[in-house]
Order: structure tokens, then sequence, then C-alpha cells
């Protein structure tokens, strides 16, 4: 078993045991179970997903941290929502806000950019995750 907590700047999202725990990290996908080596990664917007007894769970996350360490999975993030908690509408308009500016900075540098193209990134795991995909 793994003891994994979620934390955002406003509350302990969860705090339970689990089989085994997937995170989207900066490198790509982390599938983690027990007796994982120790790991220290940067989040990116994503699925994050946990296994116990069959039943899977997912929660949208936005960047943070994870750490492993003895059979713990600590997360760090700026949000954690399950599909129940998110509004598919509210999304739909925060995403077209963030595309229109966007397209208003079209010959910007990339880096001044990086905000916004992950706030579309992040809105459409929002939604992915909404429409259960």
């Amino acid at each position: 078993m793994l003891k994994l907590e979620i934390v955002t700047p406003e509350k302990k999202v969860f705090d339970a045991d689990v089989d085994s725990v997937t995170v989207p990290t900066a490198t790509g996908e982390a599938g983690i179970l027990p007796n994982h080596a120790p790991l220290i990664s940067a989040l990116k917007p994503g699925i994050l997903a946990y296994s116990n007894n069959g039943t899977v769970e997912r929660l949208a996350v936005s960047g943070g941290f994870v750490e492993v360490s003895n059979n713990r999975v600590s997360v760090l993030t700026d949000t954690a929502e399950t599909a129940s908690e998110i509004d598919p509408a509210i999304v739909r308009t925060d995403r077209e806000a963030a595309e229109r500016e966007l397209a208003s900075h079209a010959a910007a540098p990339i880096e001044e950019t990086e905000s916004l193209r992950e706030r579309l990134e992040a809105a459409d795991i929002r939604l992915r995750l909404a429409a259960g995909k």
C-alpha cells in the first residue's frame, strides 16, 4: 500500500492508502507502486489517477510537485478537481478567453505566452475529465 496525500493551497484534497498512483510529471506520466524508488518531480497539468481495491479515481491537477519516499506519495498542486467538481460551461468560457488572449499575442515570443498555453492545456484536461474521457 501507498499513503497518498494531495494538498492544494486551500485544503487537503485527499489523504488515504491506495494501491497505485499515476501522476503527470514534467517528463511524462509516472506510475508509482509500493516500494517505488525515491522521486521528486515537477508536475504538469494533467490527470492524476489512483487505484484502490480495483477502483480507479481520477483528478485534474495543475502544476506543482510530487515526492515519493518510503511508500508515501505527496502531491502539492495548485488545483485538484474531480469530474463532478468541474463545470464544463465555466471551463469552456475560460478556455475561449485564453484562446482570444493568445491570438492577440501571436507575435510575442513563446516565453511570454507560456502561462496562456498552460491555461489552455489545463482547460482541455478539465474538459476531458468532465466528459469522462
